[in-house]
């Protein structure tokens, strides 16, 4: 496997964006994640957005952080948020979100970000299983979702290495 950075709009980037789409409507039985993300917010040094590849080229996995800081959404300021973390079905279970995750947090990390969020939901176990694993701990709401009853949204301090 080979985990590679990405632009948000590269079409096997779309590609797997609408996969997890798909997912969340039908986890979620609605529309999907209507968060407003464009391809600005993953272009380092503010952002980035990786994906892994089989050794065949087949793009099974990806993931991206933005800076975000907006207070009236409930973000801080040194804030780095995860966005679009998804393995294919076929490719879960080989630690690919684990490593995609890692490389966002040092590449966050690097760009001086002091803190990762996320939100997922309670329809994704398996996504609070890997954050709580990976030292995320549950935190005050954020973002579009923070209203919504079945919003999770987990942080983890960047610390200096």
């Amino acid at each position: 496997m080979r985990i590679l950075p990405v632009a948000f709009d590269h079409p096997d980037a779309v590609k797997l964006n609408d996969e997890v789409q798909e997912e969340y409507r039908r986890r979620y039985d609605d529309d999907g994640d209507l968060t407003p993300l464009e391809p600005a917010h993953f272009a380092p040094p503010r952002g980035l957005y990786l994906i892994a590849y089989e050794d065949g080229g087949a793009p099974v996995a990806t993931g991206g952080w933005r800076a975000w800081e907006d207070a009236e959404e409930g973000y801080a300021e040194g804030d780095a948020e995860i966005k679009r973390m998804y393995v294919i079905p076929r490719a879960r279970g080989l630690g690919l979100a684990r490593r995609i995750l890692a490389g966002l947090e040092e590449d966050a990390r690097a760009a001086g970000r002091t803190r990762m969020v996320l939100e997922t939901g309670s329809a994704q176990p398996e996504a609070i299983a890997l954050y709580t694993s990976s030292g995320y701990a549950p935190t005050a709401k954020f973002g579009i979702y923070r209203f919504h009853a079945g919003c999770r949204c987990y942080a983890k301090p960047l610390l200096p290495i």
